[in-house]
């Protein structure tokens, strides 16, 4: 669709419209706009364009609270809204959020309280998101974030959901019930089927809980055995009592690997540092079965990663099959046990 078929468009949309072209993102901009006046042609009835509102609405709000923090690693907190604040779980999500944070994380939670209470706790209104839901009940803003910049109050569970997997670098799961049981799920499902990028996820409990392992076990039992997912999808997860594992599991994950895209039919994994030569023929030996074809590389960065803001850092590139994502978690632990290096770095994306 074409702005200068649409005459009947308002003159100050129609002069937008002409400056799209010289706009850095304007093409993504024209394309959204373009889909708005397609639908403005059909037959939708009201509520479709309530719809349509809330949740363009919903995604402006996300856009500009997490703008100035695109660069800050962040860790999303579920567990169920129901757990005390004198309850083991409850201290236990306090110990971690703070523990986050002192490792240059901050920490999103769903803003209400129980466990995201504790997350929010735990972090500090300084350094806490609260991705609030507007219901009928059981769900106000914590004290910890009910006044910040940083909590947004999201009208439809799919836009907070959006925003919760697309900012995150990991995921710590506590007790809940089905709330955080569908937030559990749509990560793992994401995770599996490669619709997020690698991102570590801690299910986390206190010593002498039953709530994971029995989970787990039935994960096992009717998913695992009976083949409803691969062999190695139980590698998306890691079940601890201990926050001191937790905290090590997700930092772990950053210790070498950094990010990862691809590049046409290359997946690149971007790291904070080279690996030796000998590290990457490990890794191809190890590693053979998920590479679709050719073997696993080094090299910087593709001519359309320049001007990106990690093409100073080095790449370990291959053509995944783009099927065995628990072996491609396997994968990024592996070369952080093998190519770990003494010197630290920040946490940033």
């Amino acid at each position: 669709m074409r702005a200068d078929a649409l005459p009947e468009l308002p003159p100050e949309l129609q002069a937008w419209l002409n400056q799209l072209d010289a706009a850095k993102h304007g093409k993504w901009m024209r394309r959204a706009l373009e889909a708005l006046l397609r639908l403005s042609q059909t037959s939708l009835d009201r509520l479709d364009w309530k719809i349509i509102a809330g949740a363009i609405q919903d995604m402006e709000q996300g856009f500009r609270v997490f703008q100035p923090y695109r660069h800050v690693r962040k860790i999303a907190i579920f567990g169920s809204a129901r757990i005390p604040k004198d309850t083991p779980d409850y201290q236990l999500a306090v110990q971690f959020a703070r523990c986050m944070c002192e490792q240059g994380f901050m920490v999103m939670t769903g803003a209400g309280g129980g466990i995201m209470q504790a997350g929010n706790e735990g972090a500090g209104t300084d350094h806490s998101f609260g991705l609030n839901i507007q219901l009928p009940f059981e769900q106000n803003s914590n004290v910890f974030v009910s006044d910040s910049p940083r909590l947004i109050n999201f009208k439809y569970f799919f836009t907070r959901k959006l925003f919760f997997l697309r900012e995150t670098d990991g995921v710590c799961a506590f007790p809940g019930g089905f709330g955080t049981q569908d937030e559990v799920f749509e990560t793992l499902t994401l995770c599996q089927n490669g619709r997020c990028p690698p991102i570590p996820m801690v299910l986390l409990e206190h010593p002498g809980g039953t709530y994971w392992r029995a989970w787990d076990n039935f994960v096992r039992e009717y998913f695992w055995r009976t083949h409803f997912i691969s062999p190695d999808d139980v590698e998306l997860y890691t079940i601890t009592d201990s926050v001191a594992v937790a905290c090590q599991t997700i930092r772990q994950f950053y210790r070498v690997y950094h990010s990862s895209r691809y590049v046409r039919e290359d997946l690149v994994l971007r790291l904070h540092h080279p690996l030796s030569e000998a590290v990457v023929a490990q890794l191809n030996e190890e590693f053979a079965d998920i590479i679709a074809s050719g073997v696993m590389e080094q090299r910087g960065a593709f001519p359309e990663e320049i001007g990106d803001e990690t093409d100073h850092l080095p790449r370990l590139v291959f053509r995944f099959n783009q099927r065995d994502y628990g072996r491609l978690y396997q994968l990024i632990r592996r070369l952080n046990e093998l190519g770990a290096q003494d010197n630290a770095h920040p946490e940033w994306r």
